[in-house]
């Protein structure tokens, strides 16, 4: 098992723009995923050129002046996936180290289990972030997770369990994975989504 903890992710799914027709129309049957993925795609490289990250707060915030934009940022590095026929990007951001992983086990696979701790958000349109609206410390399987997880979570090693192993003691693991991870809405939940960005950091 591999155990990613304190790993800091975006996950961006569901994006904005995406037509999926009458809401009250359950057929998705002619969603044409590979136009919403060239959608999602213009809108995150939008985002990118109106945002930075903030190292003070650890945080993305909105495009100021002095600071690097995520556009040209040389830690944000992109991630060619095909998935049902369909080509996407994915971005993914690392902040400082990808993990120390002192028992060597390398970078997790999709077969692979890893404990995060994550923060959800909202991104309304390409301009703006909502405040959080899931935060939760859990285990999960790679394979058990939307595409874009199973494909990011790899690019970041795991870090150091220095857990007491005491009983009804909480798990607790050092010099983790941390990172930002965007991930289109073909990557996240399709069509069956909602109309609205979400993100989660990890």
């Amino acid at each position: 098992m591999i155990k990613i903890k304190h790993v800091i992710i975006v996950a961006l799914f569901s994006i904005a723009f995406y037509a999926c027709g009458d809401d009250n129309d359950s057929s998705t049957e002619d969603f044409d995923h590979e136009a919403q993925a060239l959608i999602d795609n213009d809108s995150l490289t939008s985002f990118f050129t109106k945002h930075y990250y903030d190292t003070t707060s650890g945080l993305v915030k909105p495009l100021i002046s002095g600071e690097t934009a995520l556009s040209d940022d040389s830690n944000l590095k992109s991630q060619e996936v095909t998935e049902q026929e369909v080509d996407y990007t994915l971005y993914y951001y690392k902040i400082g180290d990808e993990g120390s992983d002192p028992d060597a086990k390398g970078n997790p696979s999709v077969v692979d289990s890893v404990y995060a701790k994550y923060n959800g958000l909202r991104i309304v349109d390409t301009d703006s972030i909502s405040s959080s609206f899931d935060t939760n410390t859990s285990w999960f399987t790679l394979d058990g997770v939307i595409r874009g997880w199973s494909y990011s979570f790899p690019n970041f090693k795991g870090g150091e369990n220095v857990s007491s192993n005491s009983p009804g003691e909480p798990i607790n693991f050092i010099n983790g994975g941390k990172g930002i991870l965007f991930i289109p809405s073909g990557l996240g939940y399709r069509e069956i989504g909602t109309t609205r960005i979400y993100t989660w950091k990890f």
